[in-house]
C-alpha cells in the first residue's frame, strides 16, 4: 500500500512538472498577465516561418507572431507604441537561463515586416526536447543568436 501511494505521488508530481515545463508566462508591462500551455497556445493564428539553422539547411518553423501574444497580454503596441513607449523592451528566458532582447518596436507589424516567431513545430513537426516546447524564431536574422530554445517566459520592460 506504501508503495502504490509513493508511486502516485511520483506520478503526480512529475505531471505537475511537465505541465510546468510546458507553458511559458508572460510577464512585466502590460495589462493581462498570461500563462500559456499548449492549448492555448494553439488558439492563436499559426503562422510559419523559414530559416537556416546551423546545420545551414533551411527549416520550416511553425508558431505564433510574438507581436499577437503580447497584444493578448495588453502591451502597447500600434498606434499607442510611440513617445516614451518605445523605450520598451522585451527580455526571453530560457530553461538554461539564456536570455536574449527585444526592442518592443522590432516586434511589432506597425514597425517591421520581419516576422519573430514563438515556434512549437520545425518541419512539421514537434519540436524536439532539446529544444521545445517553444523555441523564439527570428526571420532573416544572419546570426542565429537570439534564436533561443526551451522559452520559458517573456517579460515586457522600461528601459530606465
Amino acid at each position: 500500500m506504501k508503495r502504490y501511494i509513493i508511486t502516485i505521488l511520483l506520478f503526480l508530481f512529475l505531471t505537475l512538472v511537465l505541465t510546468i515545463a510546458q507553458s511559458i508566462k508572460i510577464t512585466g508591462e502590460l495589462t493581462t498577465p498570461l500563462t500559456i500551455d499548449k492549448i492555448a497556445f494553439e488558439k492563436f493564428r499559426q503562422v510559419t516561418v523559414t530559416r537556416k539553422d546551423r546545420d545551414g539547411k533551411d527549416h520550416t518553423y511553425s508558431g505564433v507572431v510574438i507581436a499577437d501574444i503580447l497584444q493578448k497580454a495588453g502591451v502597447t503596441l500600434g498606434a499607442t507604441l510611440r513617445g516614451e513607449n518605445l523605450t520598451k523592451y522585451v527580455i526571453a528566458n530560457a530553461a538554461d537561463g539564456y536570455q536574449v532582447t527585444f526592442a518592443l518596436a522590432e516586434l511589432d507589424k506597425e514597425f517591421t515586416d520581419r516576422q519573430i516567431i514563438l515556434a512549437d513545430k520545425v518541419d512539421g513537426n514537434s519540436l524536439p526536447a532539446a529544444d521545445g516546447p517553444f523555441r523564439i524564431i527570428v526571420q532573416d536574422e544572419k546570426k542565429p543568436a537570439r534564436c533561443m530554445k526551451q522559452v520559458t517566459g517573456i517579460k515586457v520592460a522600461f528601459a530606465k
